[in-house]
């Protein structure tokens, strides 16, 4: 099968095409002929460092999140799936290829109405946007900040927060980005590459109740500053390299409380499912910014890095 490997770590160069055995599925597992497959921010970050919760050494095929049609069956599985389609997490690796081996218990079935590229755009990104959302208790009245705005799951949590009643302010990189968090629905949107954007909020938002930090570092303590007592932050992504790294007691002393999503499977599943049946009900919707062919897998790590994309990336397999 065609598939792309990661050969050693370093810029995106290293994402090679090439040819790997075809998978079989084992016992309690599936095989999916794969169609699209998504790419994370957190996959670029392993590429280049091998930083992030997969603890593997290249060269291996990277990519998680998968969706294709179920083409084979390892023993002990249920023959119904057979010719299903589904999307599922690989494991941290496999997913950048024309198929994947996985666990059957881990699929989700495609919901009648929800497009198969939709449901992989939304896999990983879905969950994690209702985990934060609630988490965060976000409810009529509130005024929530949400960075990284135009990225794939910013662009779910302003759907989310604005659907729950809640005053949205978009924070986000560039023109485009801003103008896509208008869109989906953004009441104030602010570009934070500008020297003066937390004193532009303030003067024309006031504080803050909710803070969804998807990128750290300064941006995400320079947005702490702005949250009202009373208010609550999750930080739940470093886009921009680091966490934002906010002491407790700091938080504490200024009446706010850090707040963090449960990630049980029981949650995974359960957000995961929402988020499916949400964009197939109409009322959320993953803006697929960009798509690549397999082999261009180093280019669309590329486009990531270089802050270019909006929503979600997805590379296909054309099958």
């Amino acid at each position: 099968m065609r598939a792309v490997w990661l050969k050693r770590f370093g810029d995106p160069s290293v994402l090679v095409p090439g040819e790997a055995p075809d998978p079989v599925p084992g016992p309690g597992q599936v095989l999916i002929d794969v169609a699209y497959a998504n790419i994370t921010f957190v996959e670029t970050q392993f590429r280049a460092t091998g930083a992030g919760p997969l603890r593997a050494t290249p060269p291996l095929i990277p990519g998680n999140g998968v969706g294709g049609t179920v083409g084979a069956l390892g023993d002990g599985v249920d023959p119904a799936l057979l010719g299903r389609q589904v999307v599922t997490g690989t494991g941290g690796s496999g997913g950048y290829a024309e198929q994947a081996a996985v666990p059957a218990e881990g699929l989700f079935a495609v919901p009648d109405g929800l497009a198969l590229d939709v449901a992989v755009a939304l896999l990983a990104d879905g969950r994690t946007a209702v985990m934060q959302l609630r988490a965060a208790e976000v409810g009529p009245g509130d005024r929530v900040l949400v960075e990284a705005a135009g990225g794939g799951v910013g662009s779910l949590l302003v759907q989310l927060a604005k659907a729950a009643g809640a005053t949205v302010v978009a924070a986000a990189g560039g023109a485009r980005k801003l103008e896509l968090a208008r869109e989906l629905g953004a009441d104030h949107a602010f570009d934070y590459r500008e020297s003066d954007w937390v004193e532009r909020i303030e003067r024309e938002v006031g504080g803050v109740d909710m803070v969804f930090d998807g990128v750290g570092g300064a941006i995400g303590r320079a947005a702490f500053g702005l949250l009202r007592p009373g208010g609550r932050m999750d930080s739940f992504g470093l886009a921009g390299g680091e966490w934002s790294a906010i002491p407790e007691e700091r938080a504490a002393a200024r009446g706010v409380r850090l707040v963090g999503a449960d990630r049980s499977p029981e949650q995974l599943r359960a957000c995961t499912e929402y988020a499916f049946a949400e964009a197939a009900a109409g009322r959320l919707r993953p803006v697929i910014g960009q798509r690549f062919p397999l082999e261009r897998a180093a280019e669309a790590h590329a486009a990531i890095e270089s802050r270019a994309t909006l929503g979600k990336t997805l590379l296909e397999t054309g099958r």
